[in-house]
């Protein structure tokens, strides 16, 4: 019996020797993270923007690493003591080696959102490898002093590692008490605190990189084989209260087709236009990263595209689009076709993309000669299948550039995206002084100079134009000392700016722009440059701008991508009388608004990236995820507590979603005759 207990005892002590060993690895591990929160802070706001509430900020972060910490504390503790019963050296060896792990992938994702200002989670995962190949090629951050600091950071973290394990000295309640914690608050509400800083720069600067990275990531993988019940009761039901002031949707055979609806677009602007007196050529031009926030008159970065701003007072111009992804995959298929989503944006089906009509095969239906112009490769975001699933007639991209034409210059990974703006629409103009078609002509540009890393010729040029640009729009001493911190953004939208006159410039002089029509918009606001909300990274100017305007207008309230196409083949229905469905369409968007105050019509879904379909916009309310934001003039929001309108925006939501998940299982949206009829076989 006493050689009984006395094992009992022995058992006990080594129990509690590996508690506080264990305990002195996790004390580590987080005075660890603790330095490298520091640490990211310290380097955003030297390279990037200085926190307005610094010491919030830090607090929050610790905060942030401390849940992530303890979250995670007893399950590692449990594979530890499983690992010590056969080797307590291998358990030791294994805990180490995952610090250093855990080291090397927080640097990198910190150096990540150092170069992005998002930080990195499941989108990852939708892209393919080519595409994250050229992206990983883009980025400005990776360079050889870069992965020097890496691996000089990651030596300096194992020596101190080292070090502190063999100081550490803790009590023996003081061990066993952090596992046992990690156990009692797993059931507390610690895991549901959400920290709110007033930007979304700063909200995005406090997570701990790795922890957003793992519960992004566990989710889209845990999801993503998830059968929605589209029957349930959470997918059913009217969003009453709200509902009342929004056009709803008619569907009459919903099952079979989720999106096909009897509602027509209204034609808005034939009151704007002469009458047209043949079908006009439209141009439509997508300008990379091109976001309201530094965008003409009123925006809170400072306008820094002076002919933009000068050409919307001759145009038709809304100064609160939205735009429907916060990457460039989403921007086609809204577009140009008001399309669902899908699972990781409707462009990643490939030659599944449900038949569909859209700009170009309506119009290619009606006579047009369609074409898509681009300086990169059309294969990245699968732009190239939606492409050809709509039969364009002349794509061109990178390798149809002929000699003589110069691309941007290249990363220290010698990676370029491909053509400038200027080069891409020089080579546009040479192909339209060749061509000898009479027929009217639908032509899609898509720049690429404005992304990271953000490298364009005869830089310094821009650069001076940048700052003198600060001065004119009166950004004092602080304020442009923290802007030189995106002078290669900066530079690259006035050189954006610039290209895009020198191409309505040249287009004036052309026989054919009298009759022309020219769509400008952004794909999506860049990110690179810190975002103050939530709704920015989607806030994009909009101008409809050509010779048959017979007035020009500025316009407050809110559209979307989704509604630029209803519009424009409503007024080309009522104007040239161009042949469209009677009987309905699958547009998700129900017209533009011309109402010229502060107002939103609509109900939409705005798809953050590849894998995070977490926003939506009804009213003047805005939910991301759980949070719900009241939206102001200007696009500006700030987050309330309204259970109510929660609920109401989340059920009208999960209607999209319901509908959204039949197109995923394959389920068509329009039926076979339309596109017989409409489109192009």
């Amino acid at each position: 019996m006493n050689s009984f207990f006395k094992n009992m005892k022995g058992q006990r002590a080594n129990i509690l020797l590996l508690c506080q060993l264990f305990s002195r690895l996790a004390l580590v591990w987080l005075f660890s993270m603790f330095f490298l929160s520091i640490l990211e802070i310290v380097i955003n706001s030297i390279n990037r923007q200085y926190p307005s509430q610094i010491f919030q900020v830090i607090i929050f972060a610790f905060a942030n690493d401390l849940i992530f910490w303890i979250s995670d504390l007893f399950g590692l503790f449990f594979i530890f003591l499983v690992v010590s019963y056969f080797s307590q050296k291998l358990a030791i060896i294994i805990s180490q080696t995952f610090l250093m792990v855990f080291f090397a992938i927080q640097l990198a994702l910190m150096d990540y959102f150092n170069t992005a200002l998002v930080p990195l989670g499941s989108d990852l995962f939708s892209y393919s490898l080519t595409d994250i190949l050229q992206i990983i090629g883009s980025t400005s951050g990776l360079n050889i002093i870069i992965l020097l600091l890496f691996f000089g950071l990651l030596a300096l973290l194992f020596v101190v590692t080292r070090y502190l394990l063999n100081k550490l000295q803790l009590r023996p309640f003081m061990a066993i008490g952090f596992p046992l914690a990690s156990i009692f608050l797993y059931f507390t509400p610690l895991y549901s605190i959400g920290f709110n800083m007033p930007t979304e720069y700063e909200n995005n600067l406090i997570k701990n990189k790795t922890a957003f990275f793992l519960s992004s990531s566990s989710e889209y993988f845990l999801n993503s084989n998830e059968e929605i019940d589209i029957y349930s009761d959470a997918y059913i039901g009217d969003f009453d209260g709200i509902a009342s002031t929004v056009a709803k949707m008619e569907y009459p055979f919903e099952n079979q087709y989720p999106f096909y609806h009897s509602n027509v677009a209204p034609d808005v602007l034939s009151p704007f236009f002469q009458t047209l007196k043949k079908q006009p050529n439209i141009v439509i031009l997508l300008v990379e990263g091109l976001g309201r926030a530094f965008t003409n008159d009123g925006a809170y970065l400072g306008n820094f595209t002076p002919f933009v701003d000068s050409l919307a007072g001759k145009s038709l111009y809304w100064k609160n689009i939205l735009s429907a992804g916060g990457r460039t995959f989403a921007v086609l298929p809204a577009l140009m076709g008001s399309m669902p989503f899908g699972k990781n944006g409707i462009l990643e089906m490939g030659n599944d993309i449900p038949k569909h009509l859209s700009l170009y095969t309506i119009l290619k239906r009606n006579g047009y000669q369609t074409s898509f112009y681009y300086g990169g490769k059309t294969e990245f975001d699968g732009m190239k299948s939606y492409l050809d699933n709509n039969h364009v007639d002349q794509i061109i991209e990178e390798k149809s550039f002929p000699a003589g034409y110069t691309k941007l210059p290249a990363t220290a990974q010698n990676f370029t995206w491909g053509y400038s703006d200027d080069q891409l629409y020089q080579l546009y103009f040479e192909n339209r002084s060749k061509s000898t078609l009479k027929k009217p002509e639908l032509n899609v540009i898509l720049t690429v100079a404005t992304h990271d890393p953000f490298l364009i010729r005869n830089q310094d040029k821009y650069i001076q134009m940048a700052k003198s640009r600060m001065k004119q729009i009166g950004l004092d001493e602080n304020k442009q000392a923290e802007y030189n911190n995106f002078l290669n953004q900066f530079s690259s939208i006035m050189y954006a700016d610039e290209s895009l006159k020198k191409f309505i410039q040249t287009y004036s002089k052309r026989a054919d722009f009298a009759n022309t029509i020219f769509i400008i918009t952004g794909d999506h606001r860049l990110p690179e440059i810190p975002m103050s909300t939530k709704i920015d990274r989607y806030h994009v100017p909009l101008l409809i701008y050509s010779p048959m305007l017979k007035r020009t207008a500025q316009f407050a309230s809110v559209s979307t991508h989704f509604d630029i196409a209803p519009s424009l083949l409503a007024t080309l229905e009522k104007q040239i009388n161009i042949k469209l469905p009677k009987a309905g369409n699958s547009w998700i968007g129900d017209g533009l608004d011309t109402v010229k105050t502060f107002r939103n019509i609509h109900h939409y879904p705005l798809m953050q990236n590849k894998s995070t379909l977490v926003d939506f916009v009804m009213n003047d309310y805005h939910i991301n995820g759980n949070s719900l934001f009241k939206i102001t003039e200007n696009m500006e929001e700030s987050p309330i507590s309204d259970d109510i309108k929660l609920n109401q925006l989340k059920q009208a939501f999960n209607q999209f979603k319901k509908k959204n998940s039949q197109v995923i299982r394959g389920v068509k949206i329009v039926p076979d005759s339309l596109i017989s009829r409409y489109g192009i076989n």
